[in-house]
């Protein structure tokens, strides 16, 4: 599954990089292809752990 979102996340910014170099541009596809990126990295970034989640956990003691 993660591979499966790495994936569509690399189709999205290559739609985006496209239509950014291309002469008709369209801002409706540039802004869809982003939302889909940091939606994706939303989801990957969501399963890693915190940097200070052990320092949070030692105030709370």
């Amino acid at each position: 599954m993660k591979t499966f979102k790495i994936l569509i996340m690399i189709l999205a910014i290559s739609v985006a990089l496209y239509e950014q170099v291309s002469d008709d541009k369209n801002i409706y596809i540039m802004v869809i292809a982003i939302a889909v990126f940091m939606f994706g990295m939303m989801q990957l970034s969501a399963k890693t752990p915190s940097k200070n989640q052990e320092k949070e956990e030692q105030d709370v003691d």
